[in-house]
């Protein structure tokens, strides 16, 4: 008889991940989880019904994909973890991640990216957009026999055959995205910081492809500067912005303590979750994983900045 483990704390997350065979504890007691893919899977990502940039699916095939995935979670232990997209009541979205409890370590990270749904609504509240989630399920016929299948009318994401956590986070502020245009505003890959000037704080977005230096730009501490927000932002009619997340899931690759001290901070707390990050045997630290898995090699991990300035005024826009 499968088991759905109803939210559950973070202390029981990081039990079950330690239970996992990918597990290991780093010296700085976090863990560390290395995982088959070490990407999102373009490639096997598919949406439903509409007209896409990517590939596309029929509802025929997505309701196949959805009665393969539902027979198999009911054979399966899950989790749900339940939160927010957002944290301004203007632009939150109620969010819901399923996830294979063989997995656990997803859940945990996801857990940390979630805003907290202190509204009563944390557990059992209807999410907006919801990502379902089995690694151990593969989808023949698909590309590596693995899919992603993006229902946007349903704001359903379903993941099979993947055990990367960036398919969760994606997954979520995809459907996300497109809930911020359809509320006449823009869904944006970017960062947000806040810079100290003689006129007062000025906001400042970063917009940049991935592995551009969007997030060392973020996070660095120029002129006094602290981050608001990594990775996705909402950008809405008269300059306001809105933030995504609770946290981080950031590169870890010739992290310097000086030069990023948010993140550097982070990724020591054992209370961090790691992926595919290489661990010296040296030294007490962290670098990034070998030549072979340095795509893979991240970090989860709650807001080290004010979690107060999650929307803000945009002024100058710096692209990098």
């Amino acid at each position: 008889m499968s088991q759905m483990f109803d939210n559950p704390s973070p202390d029981e997350l990081r039990a079950f991940t330690e239970e996992m065979p990918e597990t290991r504890i780093s010296g700085f007691g976090n863990v560390n989880v290395q995982t088959t893919v070490l990407s999102r899977s373009a490639g096997s990502t598919y949406v439903v019904d509409r007209e896409s940039s990517g590939k596309t699916m029929s509802r025929a095939d997505y309701d196949k994909v959805a009665a393969a995935q539902e027979a198999y979670i009911a054979e399966h232990d899950m989790i749900v973890i339940d939160g927010y997209i957002g944290n301004d009541p203007e632009m939150r979205s109620a969010a819901r991640l399923v996830m294979e409890k063989r997995y656990a370590n997803i859940a945990g990270m996801q857990q940390k990216l979630y805003f907290e749904r202190s509204d009563g609504a944390g557990a059992g509240g209807d999410p907006e957009v919801q990502v379902i989630y089995t690694p151990g399920l593969k989808a023949e016929g698909y590309p590596d026999d693995r899919v992603i299948a993006v229902d946007l009318d349903a704001y359903t994401t379903r993941v099979l055959n993947s055990d990367y956590f960036g398919e969760s986070k994606k997954g979520g502020l995809r459907m996300w995205n497109d809930i911020v245009y359809r509320k006449g505003g823009l869904a944006l890959h970017a960062g947000l910081k806040v810079i100290p000037t003689g006129d007062g704080d000025k906001v400042f977005m970063i917009i940049g492809l991935s592995g551009t230096g969007k997030t060392t730009t973020t996070f660095t501490t120029q002129n006094g500067s602290r981050p608001i927000q990594d990775d996705f932002v909402g950008l809405m009619p008269v300059g306001h912005a809105f933030g995504t997340e609770n946290g981080c899931f950031a590169k870890t690759f010739g992290l310097d303590p000086d030069f990023e001290p948010s993140i550097h901070g982070a990724v020591v707390k054992p209370t961090t979750y790691l992926e595919n990050v290489y661990k010296t045997t040296t030294a007490r630290s962290t670098s990034s994983t070998s030549t072979t898995r340095r795509t893979g090699a991240r970090c989860s991990r709650c807001r080290t900045c004010s979690r107060t300035r999650t929307r803000a005024t945009s002024g100058p826009s710096t692209t990098s």
